[in-house]
């Protein structure tokens, strides 16, 4: 192995300079996906130096951490997936370059899974720069789509979720009332109490159309005004018909998720016999005084349940949307690790693929402290829907008290947040597991 060079050497730097690849790396962390990602553009500072200098032994997990992460030299890569998560975010931020300001780059870049080096392509001439070449295919894409494209996904979203929508209200009003149950388990006991009334709020999934199509969110504020779908910028491009109708329907139609129907419908059949004292409602019919008293069961993220915002900063979890496209990167910061916990944990980049997501789940007494507010959020719709049942069976419930630390239900409130990894095939989650846990004091 050859001795590492510092990039402070001048006859490196030198010969790095007048390197087209070099050049090409310069104007890619120069771009906006990189503006104010500072550890990404280190990142690929050092992997674009090692690799064009065929030092690419030198690129190990453990070698990146110590050099761009400060990591503690011998630290355990197995306990600590700074470098990992990182390198997820890069590749990310990589296809989403060559697909906006890399439009019309003569040469390509991009990192094998399973390797650390870069690897540069030249765009073959018959095929036009805006097209990637044929490597880059295999990567795993988290590209932005065209405004029309994403009016083509809008459409399906709408046609499923109506059916969706549709079944979980049927499923709600022909529950029949069955004898009195058994007092609700721990945690749900906070939310189900017998002594408030107690709402599942379900994500506004045409909120979300609405952010794809117009790739920006909007404040809590401008959501509760009622009036944000009419005051997001218009398209780029003039609308045609269909798309001026979709936009109308969006403005008004109410659909959700079918993650929330899954989760809506398995929290049900644990109080089968109190329905009368627990009502379904959309995001998008509350109300702040909604919020002055009973519990309140929030179902999905920031990105299609803004009514989280209120809350987020008395979590150590936060979701970070980096922009609003389709495919857009988006993780949980975990605002004060713990040892052996990461800085952050990105999920996928959109639901329906396979691998690895991440959801929180965070019991805590509401503002008002007249009831308790359950939220139940994941990165992707798989991550949502992991996490609720997790909560609706016995054993996820067990393995909850056990990473608290608690092995009895508590007599009163007991508030905490938990982050869970889900492993999704298909758009269904597999596995849940929880990689960090916190005790709220309220």
């Amino acid at each position: 192995m050859g001795q590492l060079r510092s990039p402070g050497e001048v006859g490196v730097r030198n010969e790095l300079d007048h390197d087209e690849r070099w050049q090409l790396i310069e104007r890619i962390i120069s771009s906006a996906p990189f503006r104010r990602a500072g550890r990404l553009r280190d990142l690929m500072r050092y992997l674009g130096e090692l690799s064009i200098l065929g030092q690419t032994a030198d690129l190990t997990e453990q070698r990146i951490g110590e050099a761009v992460f400060g990591k503690t030299p011998g630290y355990s890569p197995v306990e600590d997936s700074s470098v990992r998560v990182h390198m997820r975010q890069l590749r990310l931020r990589l296809h989403e370059y060559f697909d906006s300001d890399g439009r019309e780059e003569a040469l390509v870049v991009e990192i094998p899974k399973g390797s650390y080096a870069l690897v540069f392509h030249a765009v073959p001439a018959h095929i036009p720069a805006s097209v990637p070449a044929p490597e880059l295919l295999r990567a795993e894409p988290a590209r932005r789509v065209s405004r029309s494209s994403g009016a083509i996904i809008a459409w399906t979203l709408v046609c499923v979720l109506t059916m969706v929508s549709g079944l979980l209200w049927a499923k709600v009003r022909s529950s029949s009332p069955a004898p009195a149950s058994a007092p609700a388990p721990w945690p749900l006991a906070a939310v189900f109490d017998n002594t408030r009334p107690t709402e599942i709020v379900l994500a506004d999934a045409t909120y979300g159309i609405r952010r794809v199509m117009n790739q920006q969110s909007v404040s809590l504020e401008e959501y509760i005004k009622g009036d944000f779908q009419e005051r997001l910028p218009a398209p780029a491009v003039k609308a045609n018909a269909e798309d001026s109708w979709l936009s109308h329907y969006t403005a008004d139609a109410l659909l959700t998720s079918y993650a929330d129907v899954a989760v809506a419908t398995g929290l049900l059949k644990l109080l089968p016999g109190r329905l009368d004292q627990i009502s379904v409602r959309s995001a998008r019919d509350l109300h702040m005084r909604d919020f002055e008293a009973g519990n309140k069961i929030l179902l999905g993220s920031p990105a299609s349940n803004p009514w989280v915002l209120l809350y987020e900063e008395r979590l150590n979890f936060q979701e970070v949307r980096v922009d609003e496209s389709l495919g857009a990167v988006k993780y949980f910061r975990n605002r004060k690790p713990l040892p052996r916990e990461s800085e952050t944990y990105a999920g996928l980049s959109r639901t329906g693929q396979n691998g690895a997501d991440y959801a929180a789940i965070a019991l805590l007494p509401s503002d008002s402290r007249k009831g308790n507010v359950l939220i139940v959020q994941g990165l992707q719709q798989e991550g949502t829907e992991a996490a609720g049942l997790f909560l609706a069976e016995e054993s996820g419930r067990q393995k909850l008290k056990k990473a608290l630390g608690i092995t009895r239900d508590p007599p009163a409130p007991f508030y905490f947040e938990a982050l869970l990894r889900i492993e999704a095939v298909g758009g269904s989650p597999s596995s849940t597991t929880i990689v960090a846990s916190r005790i709220i004091k309220p």
